[in-house]
C-alpha cells in the first residue's frame, strides 16, 4: 500500500457508542489528540520512537463509531457514524480502523458485543492489512469483592500486580470474562493484534454521568439535603472521564508491554466526601443519610448505578504513573477539584444562570408579568415584601431550633439583632429600612437557586444609590477599576433590565377597574396609588436614575411600553420579553415529565370532552323541555280555539234550530205520518210532494 493510505489508516479509531456520556467524551478528546503526541514528554528511547514516526506528528486522529440514536445531532468530532449495522457491516469497519476501543464501562449489554468484536477481528487475524490495536475500557466492578493485600492492613491499596486475585461484583462476573478473553486473545500474534484492559473507577465531569443524579438534584435546589444512601463511609475509586480518555491515548502511542491497567485518580474520596462537595457547592451544603433501601425507590438511578456507588475499594496504580505521559486534569480527585468539576456539568448541560430585573410605575403589571416570567423559565421569583418575611420566618425558626444552646454565639448575636432590627422597622413604619432591605436582598440573590438558575427581581431597586449598595463588589475585580467601571458584583448583577412604562392616565384606569378588596391589599387606594405614582415620577425624572446605573454599565435596558386596556393576562409583554430573553437555560422536561404534561393535558382534554358532551346533553335535554312545553301549549291553545268554535256555533245555531222547530218540524212530522199511513210507492216524492204542497198552502 502507498504511504500516504497506511498514514490515513493509522489514524482512524473506532470507539462504539460515541453518543453516550463515556464514550463521548473519550471520542471528543482523542479527536483533538495529535498521533504520537504523548511519546513527546517520554525518556530518549521514547524520543527515538518519536522520530521513527515523523509523518505522523501532524495528524490528528480521526474517529469513527457507532452510535444508538439516530436522533442524536451529528458529532462534530466524529468523521463517520454508524447505527444499526449488522455484525458483517460491523467487522467491515473494524477492518478499516487502526484501533478498535470498546467501552463496557456504561452498559453491561454492550459487553456480548465486545466479546463478538474481539473475536470477529481474531479470527481475521490472518487478513489485516496492517497492525490493529484493541482497547477494552472496562469497569473496576470487576475488583468489587476483592479481599485487601494484606489482611492486617485492609487500608493497604492494591494494585495492577494483584489483577489474578481480582473477584468481581456479582453483577459483573461478564465483564470479567470479556477482560479475560480481551488479554488472551492478544497474545497469540501480538505484532498483529495488540490487546489492553483499562478498568476505570467511577467517571466524572463533562457534564456527569452517574454522579448527575446528585448534580441535578442539588442545581435545581428541590432538596433541603443532599441524600447519601448508606453510611457512605465506603471509598469510591474514581476518575475525571478526560483523565480516562488520557490514559487510552497513551495507551494507543506507547503500546505498552503490560496490558492490564487501572484508571484511577490519586484521590481516596468516599462517597459521603463525595456527595458533601456536591452539596455545599452546588446545593443545600447540607446531606442526610438514608437507608440504603431508599435507594432503590429512585427511578433515576439503575441497578448497576447503585451497585458502583456502594464499591469500596483502595487503588495505587503504578504502571501508568511510571509507563505512561498522561497530562492530568484532576489528578488529586473529585473533591479537590469540585469547582473545576461544577464548572464543566453548568457549560456542558448549558445551564446558565438567568437574571432578569423588572421595573416600572405601580399598577403596570410588573408582578403578573414576573410571575408567568418565572414560570416560564423556572427561575426564583424576588418581590421585597416576601423576602422580608421569608427571611424573618427563617429567623424565627433559626432561633428557636437555637435557643437553650449557646446564646452566646456570634452567630446567634447576629440573627437576633436582625429579627429584631426588621420587626422594630415594620412595626414602627409598616415597612422595613433600606440598609435591611439591601441586606436581605442582597442574600438571597447570592443563595444557591439564585446562583445556580439565576431570578426575577421584582419592581427593585427603586433608585440608582439603590443599585449602587445592592450590586457593589467589595473584591472588585482590576479590570473593572481599570475600565473605570462602577465596581459591581457579576455574580448577582442581572443581565437584563426590562423598563415596563404606561400613562399615568393609563394606570390610573387600570386601579380604578380592580375590586376594592384587591387594591386595598396591594395599597392602590386612590391616595396611595397617587402618592407612589408621583414619588417613581419624580426618581426617574433626575439625573441618576436606576435605569442609568444598568446603562453605565453596558446593561441596556429595554423599554417596553403597555397601552392595552384589554390585554389583562400581558401576553404581548411576555411575549416581547421572551423574544429578547431567548429560550430557557435550564433542564428540559425529563420523559416522566414530559409523559406526566401529556398525561395531564389528555386529562384536561377528556375533561373539557365530558364537560362539552354534558353541555351537549344539557342543551337537548332543554331544547326537549322547550319543545314539550311549545307543543302543550300549542295543543291547549288548539283544544281552547275548537271549544270557542263550537260555542260559537252553538250560538249560531239557535235562531235556525227555533225557525225549524216552530215552522219545519211540524210539518215534516205530519208529513212523515201521513206517509206512514199512505204507504206510497216512492215515500221520497210522496214527502217531497207533501211539503211542496203544504209550503205553498203556508
Amino acid at each position: 500500500m502507498a504511504n500516504g493510505q497506511e498514514i490515513r489508516r493509522a489514524k482512524r479509531i473506532f470507539i462504539n457508542n460515541i453518543d453516550s456520556y463515556s464514550s463521548k467524551y473519550i471520542a471528543k478528546y482523542l479527536s483533538t489528540c495529535v498521533v504520537g503526541e504523548s511519546l513527546e514528554h517520554t525518556g530518549e528511547e521514547d524520543e527515538k520512537v518519536s522520530k521513527k514516526e515523523d509523518n505522523l506528528q501532524d495528524d490528528q486522529f480521526q474517529i469513527v463509531g457507532t452510535i444508538t440514536s439516530k436522533d442524536e445531532k451529528t458529532k462534530r468530532f466524529a468523521l463517520e457514524e454508524y447505527s444499526a449495522l449488522n455484525r458483517d457491516e460491523l467487522l467491515h469497519r473494524f477492518m478499516e480502523c487502526d484501533i478498535i476501543v470498546y467501552n463496557i464501562s456504561e452498559d453491561a449489554d454492550v459487553t456480548d458485543e465486545a466479546t463478538w468484536a474481539i473475536s470477529a477481528l481474531h479470527s481475521e487475524i490472518e487478513h489485516f492489512g496492517f497492525p490493529k490495536i484493541f482497547i477494552l475500557v472496562s469497569t473496576l466492578m470487576t475488583w468489587a469483592m476483592t479481599k485487601p493485600a494484606d489482611p492486617d492492613d485492609p487500608e493497604m491499596p492494591l494494585t495492577e500486580d494483584d489483577y489474578r486475585r481480582r473477584r468481581p461484583h456479582p453483577n459483573f462476573k461478564e465483564q470479567t470474562s470479556a477482560e479475560k478473553l480481551v488479554l488472551k486473545l492478544g497474545k497469540t500474534k501480538k505484532s498483529k493484534l495488540a490487546t489492553y484492559v483499562v478498568a476505570a473507577g467511577l467517571q466524572y465531569g463533562m457534564g456527569e454521568g452517574i454522579l448527575h443524579y446528585f448534580f441535578k438534584g442539588s442545581w435545581l435546589g428541590e432538596w433541603n439535603s443532599i441524600p447519601i444512601f448508606g453510611p457512605g463511609t465506603n471509598v469510591i475509586p474514581a476518575i475525571h472521564v478526560y483523565d480516562l480518555a488520557g490514559i487510552v491515548q497513551n495507551v494507543i502511542d506507547h503500546r505498552p508491554k503490560k496490558h492490564y491497567f487501572i484508571a484511577v485518580d490519586d484521590s481516596k474520596n468516599t462517597f459521603e466526601g463525595i456527595v458533601k462537595a456536591i452539596a455545599y457547592v452546588l446545593g443545600p451544603g447540607e446531606v442526610k443519610t438514608v437507608p440504603r433501601d431508599n435507594a432503590y425507590l429512585t427511578e433515576a438511578l439503575t441497578q448497576a448505578d447503585l451497585d458502583c456507588l456502594s464499591i469500596n475499594l483502595r487503588f495505587e496504580p503504578v504502571f501508568p504513573k511510571e509507563t505512561l505521559s498522561v497530562r492530568w486534569v484532576c489528578e488529586s480527585g473529585f473533591t479537590d477539584n469540585i469547582s473545576r468539576v461544577v464548572e464543566e456539568y453548568k457549560e456542558c448541560r448549558q445551564l446558565i444562570p438567568l437574571k432578569i430585573c423588572l421595573l416600572g410605575p405601580p399598577a403596570v403589571g410588573k408582578s403578573s408579568v414576573a410571575a408567568k416570567l418565572c414560570n416560564h423559565y423556572k427561575l426564583p421569583h424576588i418581590k421585597v415584601k416576601e423576602t422580608i418575611e421569608e427571611k424573618i420566618k427563617h429567623l424565627e425558626e433559626m432561633l428557636q431550633l437555637s435557643y437553650g444552646g449557646n446564646e452566646s454565639d456570634e452567630a446567634f448575636q447576629v440573627a437576633q439583632e436582625l429579627l429584631d432590627s426588621l420587626k422594630d422597622s415594620l412595626s414602627q413604619n409598616g415597612q422595613v429600612d433600606d440598609q435591611n432591605v439591601l441586606r436581605v436582598i442582597r442574600e438571597k440573590l447570592n443563595s444557591k437557586p439564585c446562583r445556580n438558575q439565576g431570578f426575577v427581581l421584582d419592581g427593585y431597586p427603586n433608585t440608582s444609590e439603590q443599585a449602587k449598595d445592592l450590586f457593589y463588589d467589595e473584591d472588585m475585580e482590576l479590570e473593572q477599576l481599570r475600565s473605570k467601571l462602577q465596581p459591581f458584583n457579576k455574580k448577582i448583577i442581572p443581565e437584563y433590565v426590562i423598563s415596563l412604562d404606561a400613562t399615568d392616565e393609563f394606570l390610573k384606569e387600570r386601579v380604578r377597574n380592580l375590586p376594592q378588596s384587591v387594591a386595598e391589599s396591594m395599597h392602590y387606594t386612590q391616595d396611595e396609588f397617587l402618592q407612589r405614582l408621583s414619588k417613581f415620577r419624580e426618581e426617574n425624572t433626575e439625573d441618576e436614575t436606576v435605569l442609568n446605573y444598568f446603562d453605565e454599565l453596558e446593561i441596556h435596558p429595554e423599554h417596553i411600553n403597555i397601552n392595552s386596556i384589554n390585554d389583562t393576562e400581558n401576553e404581548a409583554v411576555i411575549k416581547k420579553i421572551v423574544q429578547i430573553v431567548g429560550k430557557p437555560m435550564n433542564y428540559d422536561p425529563t420523559p416522566e415529565e414530559q409523559a406526566e404534561e401529556e398525561q395531564k393535558r389528555a386529562v384536561e382534554m377528556h375533561q373539557q370532552l365530558l364537560q362539552e358532551a354534558a353541555e351537549s346533553v344539557c342543551r337537548e335535554a332543554e331544547e326537549k323541555a322547550r319543545m314539550t312545553a311549545v307543543l302543550e301549549e300549542w295543543n291547549r291553545n288548539v283544544t281552547e280555539v275548537k271549544k270557542q268554535e263550537k260555542e260559537l256555533l252553538e250560538t249560531r245555531s239557535i235562531p235556525l234550530r227555533h225557525y225549524l222547530m216552530k215552522n219545519v218540524i211540524p210539518t215534516l212530522t205530519e208529513a212523515l205520518l201521513e206517509c206512514c199511513r199512505a204507504k206510497p210507492d216512492d215515500p221520497v216524492d210522496f214527502l217531497a210532494e207533501y211539503l211542496f204542497r203544504n209550503n205553498l198552502e203556508d
